[in-house]
Parts: C-alpha cells; structure tokens; sequence
C-alpha cells in the first residue's frame, strides 16, 4: 500500500512538473531589453485588460495550446503587459508610466498608447504586436484570433 502510495505521489509530481513545463515564457520589458541585446530574436507582445473579454479568451484558448506555446518559447521572446499597469518601465533608455490612472479611469499606460495605438482610431484591445529580430513591427493584430490564424502570423 505505501508503494501505491508512494508510486501515486511521483506520478502527480511529474504531471505538475510537466504542466508548468505547457505555458509561454512571458518576460519583463527590462528581461527583454536584455535577452534583444544578448540573443537577437523576434518577439511578441500582448496587451490585454482585466476587463477585456477577448484578452481573457486570448489566454484562455490561443496561449494555451501546446502548438503556440511550443512555437513562440521556441521562436520568440514572449511579453505580456496590462495595458492599463501603473508600472513604470524602462525600456530602451526611456521611462514610461500611465499618468492618467490617477483621474481617469481605464487609462491606457504610455507604452502599450505608444506600440499599439492606431492612426485615427482609438485605443482598442485586444492588441498582439509581432516584432522582427531588429525590433521593427512585422504585424499588428488588433482583434481576436484562433490559435492557427495566430500561428499563420508567427510562421510570415
């Protein structure tokens, strides 16, 4: 009986085990900055919201799918930030914040305003950015997308 026991305690542990192994490496902007300057890769970013459904989605049935887990760990650097965060970022030798939390509710921080906003159009989620080796947008996602169609743009 303590074998099965003891057996049975392996077994869950390596499914734990395996389990955190199934997830997208997200990095901090700070860990990206240095990982671009280390190892140039390309790189995606998501910006979603706590109250944004199709964020929630996103993360629920796109990110979790061993395909694009396997894909952007194995292909990109991975970043993911509240685009409403009160976080002050540095990157790139600037500092961003999000001014606005304070009187104004929503308010979208400097950096997600800045790479994911559109000409004429205002600030809308969900937003996947997907940037080249130099750091150059390649494509810039502002709606919903299927785990193919997102592996459809990581594969261009």
């Amino acid at each position: 009986m303590k074998q099965l026991i003891f057996f049975l305690f392996l077994s869950c542990g390596s499914l734990v085990a395996q389990k955190s192994d199934q997830q997208i490496n997200w990095l901090s902007w700070e860990e990206l900055e240095e990982a671009l300057t280390e190892n140039p890769k390309k790189t995606l970013v998501f910006f979603p919201a706590d109250w944004c459904a199709y964020c929630k989605k996103i993360d629920r049935v796109v990110f979790t799918k061993p395909e694009v887990i396997a894909k952007v760990n194995r292909d990109f650097y991975a970043v993911r930030m509240n685009a409403e965060t009160t976080d002050t970022i540095t990157f790139d030798g600037k500092v961003f914040t999000n001014p606005l939390a304070k009187t104004q509710r929503n308010a979208v921080h400097q950096l997600a305003a800045l790479l994911g906003s559109r000409e004429d159009r205002e600030f809308s989620l969900p937003v996947t950015l997907i940037f080249d080796k130099q750091f150059n947008v390649k494509r810039r996602i502002f709606e919903y997308y299927t785990s193919s169609e997102l592996l459809k743009y990581l594969n261009q």
